[in-house]
C-alpha cells in the first residue's frame, strides 16, 4: 500500500510539472534578440536595433522615375524651367525710362484717394482711370504720362497735383543669342548694361567671338540699327570701348 501511494504521488508531481502553456491558454513565443516577433503577436517592446542600424523607422529617398511603394505614385523627375530669366537691379529707374505693357504703375492724386491707385499697363499700352476712363501710358515717360494725367483731371479738378511712379518693370526685355551659355530671354529691372546682360547669359562657349558682338536695335519709327561691340576692348585698361546701356528690345548676338 506504501509503494502504491508514492506512485500515485510521483505521478501527480510529473504531471504538474510537464503541463504545457498551451493548457494556460497562451503559446510559447522565444524571443531573439533583434529579431521581429511572429505573426499576431507582440511583445510590447520595439526590436533591438542591429549593429550600425539606429532604432526607428527607415526612411528612403525615392528616385526619380522609380515607382515608390505599392499606393503611392512614381517621383517625378526634375524638368528645367523657361528659358525666360527675371533679374532684379538695384540701379534706380532713370528719369528717362519709357513706359511700356506689364509695368505697373503707382498714380497719386494730392487730397483725393478715390483716383490714386496702383494699375498695371495693360496688353494695348492704356491703364484704366476713374473719371478718364482708358489713357494711354506706353511710349510716355513717368513725367510725360503724370502732365498728361493733370491736364486730363483739369477738367474735373480746379488744380489737380499728380505723380506718377514705375513702381514694378515688366516690359524691360533683351534677348541674348549666340555662344553664350544660357541663351535666351531675360527680363531686367533696371538699367542694364551689355556687360551685365552677358554675365546674366552665363558668359561665352569656348568658340565665342568676343570682339564681334552686335546688338541689334528698333527705333521708334521702326528703323533697325545695327551696334558693334568689342568686349575685349572694354575689359582692357585704357580703352574707350563703352559698356552699352542695353534699352527694351535689343538683341545681342554673339557669334
Amino acid at each position: 500500500m506504501k509503494s502504491l501511494v508514492t506512485s500515485i504521488a510521483l505521478v501527480a508531481l510529473m504531471t504538474a510539472v510537464s503541463v504545457p502553456a498551451s493548457a494556460q491558454g497562451r503559446t510559447p513565443t522565444m524571443v531573439v534578440p533583434g529579431a521581429p516577433a511572429p505573426s499576431g503577436t507582440s511583445s510590447g517592446m520595439p526590436p533591438a536595433a542591429g549593429p550600425g542600424r539606429p532604432v526607428g523607422a527607415a526612411t528612403t529617398t525615392p528616385t526619380p522615375g522609380v515607382p515608390g511603394p505599392a499606393g503611392a505614385p512614381a517621383a517625378s523627375p526634375v524638368t528645367a524651367g523657361p528659358s525666360v530669366t527675371s533679374v532684379p537691379s538695384g540701379t534706380p529707374m532713370p528719369s528717362d525710362y519709357v513706359i511700356g505693357p506689364g509695368d505697373v504703375l503707382q498714380i497719386t492724386v494730392w487730397k483725393n484717394d478715390t483716383l490714386s491707385r496702383i494699375v498695371p499697363v495693360r496688353p494695348d499700352g492704356k491703364i484704366s482711370m476713374p473719371l478718364l476712363h482708358d489713357v494711354t501710358a506706353a511710349g510716355l515717360t513717368a513725367m510725360q504720362l503724370r502732365d498728361k494725367i493733370s491736364r486730363a483731371l483739369a477738367e474735373f479738378l480746379p488744380n489737380p497735383e499728380v505723380a506718377v511712379a514705375v513702381t514694378d518693370v515688366r516690359s524691360l526685355r533683351v534677348s541674348v543669342l549666340g555662344e553664350v551659355q544660357r541663351p535666351g530671354v531675360l527680363e531686367l529691372r533696371g538699367t542694364t548694361t551689355i556687360l551685365e546682360a552677358l554675365a546674366m547669359a552665363g558668359g561665352f562657349r569656348d568658340f565665342a567671338s568676343p570682339s564681334k558682338i552686335t546688338v541689334i536695335r528698333t527705333d521708334a519709327n521702326g528703323q533697325t540699327q545695327k551696334i558693334r561691340f568689342n568686349y575685349n576692348r572694354a575689359v582692357s585698361n585704357g580703352s574707350d570701348e563703352k559698356n552699352l546701356v542695353l534699352k527694351s528690345g535689343d538683341v545681342v548676338v554673339v557669334p
